[in-house]
């Protein structure tokens, strides 16, 4: 198995508790991590990551389709399409067929100009950490990692629902029948 780093867990409740704990830290310095790498690239978290979207998606993505993704409002993906236009990362192009509908296109040469130095050390450290692994070992931790990212954006659709409902529930009423 894997270096477990001489961890003294012993039952089952520790071990659940360990993991909770390392992946609160994980996340913690993964949001730092992106802020930086954010400021490196001229960008805030959010853009960072909106652009990750749009360079990671199989076809030209909408803005409807982003804010989805995101849970972001599509007023705030305006914003972030605005920001990532003038920094060079994207264009937007208008569906010939449907002048409607405008597509977010990534801008690769630059992007990955820039992108990829800064994730070429991390993609480096990451093959010498899964090395550590057997074949077997790193299925599970894929599957783990696989059902995470499931969890987090049911998570996350959750939250966003609550904080729809909370805003529409502390709205001024309307005073103009008065």
């Amino acid at each position: 198995m894997g270096n477990n780093n001489d961890l003294d867990i012993v039952t089952q409740p520790e071990l659940r508790e360990a993991i909770d704990q390392q992946m609160r830290e994980l996340s913690t310095r993964t949001v730092i991590f992106h802020h930086f790498v954010g400021e490196r690239l001229g960008l805030n978290p959010t853009d960072h990551k909106c652009l990750d979207i749009i360079i990671r998606a199989t076809n030209p993505i909408t803005a409807g389709r982003l804010a989805d993704e995101t849970g972001l409002t599509t007023g705030a993906i305006t914003g972030v399409m605005d920001r990532l236009e003038q920094a060079g990362y994207v264009k937007r192009e208008r569906d010939p067929n449907d002048r409607r509908l405008i597509f977010i296109n990534p801008l690769l040469d630059k992007a990955m100009a820039k992108i990829g130095p800064l994730f070429a050390p991390v993609k480096q450290a990451g093959q010498k950490l899964y090395s550590k692994y057997t074949d077997q070992e790193l299925a599970v931790i894929l599957d783990f990692v696989i059902n995470c990212n499931k969890m987090t954006k049911e998570m996350t659709a959750k939250i966003r629902a609550e904080v729809a409902d909370d805003i529409k529930t502390h709205q001024p009423e309307d005073k103009s029948d008065l």
